[in-house]
């Protein structure tokens, strides 16, 4: 059985004193949660989420990191440097890097290589734009974009690496693809790392479903046999919103 993991994308939201408050209020919502627990926060947040989660189940997660060690990449943040802060979750590839910042499938797989390499988690995302899903490409594209991520890492590192499948056209829209539609094309992840991998890396996988999910829809989200768990932007960012996310088994 894979064990469920929801994680929170705050994006460029809280200042470190409101990120705190923000885990201060989660931490008795979320204490006896059934699934792992993840904040992903900005860098200067990092701090103060860490001293705020210190004796709770609540991780620490980061929203980028860069492949390169060290070097003149004004802005970023190395493996090493996370590790350093204390983050133990990363997310890299999601689609607001990939539109706004130059993202590519190559420079997504780069990221992935250097934060396994540090013992980050990765929080991998994949996902289809609205036009690509109506011509009937979104199958073969989140095979591709997962599996060239995955590129240069072993099995064991493979079955480590958490997939967040995010529909593009669903991101802060308030769109969500069918509870069916999200089962389906998280199997169709999971039987593309099947094939590449073999069966039994592919069901350790843990693969979220990361397009609006909320405390409305969590439930029938949750309950497909696909669907590990969800990447949280704007619900996250509400303790009592992001707790009953959390705590969709109860």
């Amino acid at each position: 059985m894979r064990k469920a993991i929801i994680a929170g994308n705050w994006k460029m939201n809280k200042t470190p004193a409101e990120a705190a408050a923000l885990v201060n209020e989660l931490k008795p919502l979320v204490a006896d949660a059934s699934c792992d627990v993840v904040v992903c926060v900005p860098a200067v947040d990092f701090a103060a989420v860490k001293e705020a989660a210190a004796g709770s189940n609540i991780h620490l997660g980061a929203q980028n990191v860069h492949w390169a060690a060290s070097g003149a990449f004004t802005g970023e943040l190395s493996a090493d440097m996370l590790v350093a802060a204390g983050v133990e979750y990363v997310v890299i590839g999601h689609s607001e890097r990939r539109q706004y910042f130059g993202e590519t499938d190559a420079t997504v797989n780069k990221r992935v290589q250097a934060a396994v390499a540090a013992g980050l988690k990765v929080i991998l995302c994949v996902g289809e734009l609205k036009e690509e899903r109506e011509a009937g490409y979104t199958d073969a594209l989140v095979e591709y974009q997962t599996l060239i991520a995955l590129t240069g890492l072993t099995n064991e590192q493979v079955a480590e690496v958490i997939v967040a499948y995010e529909p593009v056209w669903a991101i802060g829209t308030g769109l969500t693809a069918t509870d069916e539609q999200a089962n389906e094309t998280i199997g169709v992840i999971r039987k593309a790392l099947a094939r590449k991998y073999g069966q039994d890396i592919a069901d350790k996988v843990r693969i979220q479903y990361g397009g609006s999910m909320n405390p409305k829809n969590v439930k029938g989200l949750m309950a497909q046999p696909e669907i590990d768990g969800g990447l949280i932007g704007g619900a996250s960012l509400k303790a009592p919103d992001f707790s009953l996310v959390v705590n969709y088994d109860k």
